[in-house]
């Protein structure tokens, strides 16, 4: 342990990743205080805090997306700091300056870099200022059908039109006919305005089939970056991530450099703070900047035990001291990691719960026998994680540790999970991202 000017962290968050962030915590010596919904009165986090505040009924929106009662929560018990964790209001600028003005630490980027980095039209400007490739498309928001067709033209087919402020494969659309573009457009605006409150959309070309593959960043605020390796997040359904790996099998040395080179230059002159995301878009050799996630991520385990660094509490010191414990520049790592996440098909109540262990092998849950999943929330509910000394092993050990897996009393992806990291297609690491779109059918089959 040892002295640190912030004593009392809130977790404005819930499940897994609260679970994972007060770890860290008690670790430092750094008081926790959970917030949760009446839906998660006997959820781990509540029960692991230091102390627990209900801040209101289930719907995240009368609850964890309820900033002024999060904050009046931390400022009664005392904290010093709030951790939005991921989701919810993890890149709400918003959320982040009344935080600030509230007099306490927000454990993530400053409020004009989330905002800056949260519009994806911006996020692109940045990114093709300090050097990274960005797929061709508009340089600002398609306000009309005339905009969008003119843009068309000079792109050719096929397009992909994306929600400035947007995410999760919302308010996107691929378009492959001008047929398609008018009533789609509409759509997307429609989409963007209705789950983001900003209308705005822009156009790009659209990569048949890419690799997707992401650098995990640290810096503490004074231009000092560290790189943690990269992350393919290719197997995704709906664009949501099932399978993460690291090192990625179609990313080069060359391409590793190259893309670390433009990742550092842009973090360090925004003096980016704390843990975020670069995510990128490959193509054979050619790589093309997508988006950054101004947060820690769901899969940063993965980096975690290749670099042997713990990324939430140098993510704490960054945004507490303007400091990071990391020498800086692309950290070297060891091994092969995998992680798979487990995400329930229906709520219920865990009626039974075995957890694989051994050599490499993690665990990251909220789950404990008897505790309720609940309908409101994301869908994932653990993550699995292992690390091995090359990719066969790594296989070897993932394929080990999921037969080992049992979650019974609500329906789980993990059949799907123990089928994608035995298919050939996955085996080979020769795959893009129409993998579940070829194969999931068969992974889902009875």
């Amino acid at each position: 342990m040892f002295a640190m000017p912030v004593k009392r962290i809130l977790i404005a968050n819930r499940g897994e990743i609260a679970v994972r962030i007060i770890r860290s915590c008690r670790e430092m010596g750094i008081g926790t205080v959970a917030v949760y919904s009446t839906a998660d009165a006997g959820s781990l986090h509540a029960r692991l805090a230091d102390k627990a505040v209900c801040i209101g009924p289930p719907p995240a929106a009368k609850s964890y997306l309820v900033p002024e009662n999060i904050i009046m929560a931390a400022l009664r018990q005392g904290c010093d700091a709030v951790h939005p964790g991921v989701g919810f209001l993890s890149e709400n600028a918003a959320f982040a300056r009344l935080v600030g003005k509230s007099g306490l630490v927000f454990i993530g980027p400053n409020p004009d870099t989330i905002a800056l980095l949260g519009d994806k039209v911006a996020a692109r400007e940045a990114a093709a200022r300090f050097g990274l490739p960005v797929t061709p498309g508009t340089k600002d928001a398609v306000t009309d059908a005339e905009a969008a067709a003119n843009a068309v033209a000079e792109l050719g087919f096929p397009v992909i039109i994306k929600a400035a402020a947007g995410g999760g494969g919302k308010g996107m659309r691929i378009i492959r006919s001008m047929d398609e573009l008018s009533v789609n457009l509409r759509l997307c605006v429609s989409e963007a305005e209705a789950n983001f409150a900003d209308s705005r959309v822009f156009i790009e070309r659209y990569i048949e089939k890419p690799r997707h593959v992401e650098l995990q960043m640290l810096s503490d605020g004074n231009g000092k970056v560290t790189i943690l390796g990269e992350r393919d997040c290719t197997v995704q359904k709906n664009h949501q991530k099932l399978i993460e790996e690291s090192p990625s099998p179609a990313v080069t040395a060359g391409m590793r450099n190259k893309m670390a080179l433009g990742a550092s230059k842009m973090f360090g002159e925004l003096k980016y703070k704390g843990a975020g995301t670069i995510e990128f878009l490959t193509e054979g050799e050619n790589f093309y900047f997508m988006e950054v996630n101004a947060r820690l991520q769901v899969e940063h385990p993965v980096s975690e035990t290749l670099a042997g660094v713990d990324i939430v509490r140098e993510q704490i010191l960054a945004c507490a001291e303007n400091r990071t414990e990391l020498e800086g520049g692309v950290l070297p790592v060891r091994g092969h990691a995998i992680e798979c996440r487990v995400n329930a098909l229906s709520p219920g109540k865990i009626t039974r719960l075995e957890i694989p262990g051994g050599p490499g092998t993690r665990f990251d849950s909220f789950l404990y026998q008897g505790a309720d999943v609940p309908p409101h929330y994301d869908s994932m509910i653990a993550k699995l994680i292992v690390h091995a000394e090359n990719r066969p092993s790594a296989l070897a050990r993932m394929g080990r540790a999921l037969s080992e897996l049992v979650i019974e009393g609500v329906k789980t992806n993990l059949q799907i999970q123990r089928r994608a990291i035995a298919h050939p297609a996955f085996i080979s690491g020769n795959f893009d991202t129409s993998f579940y779109e070829k194969y999931g059918a068969a992974l889902e089959a009875p």
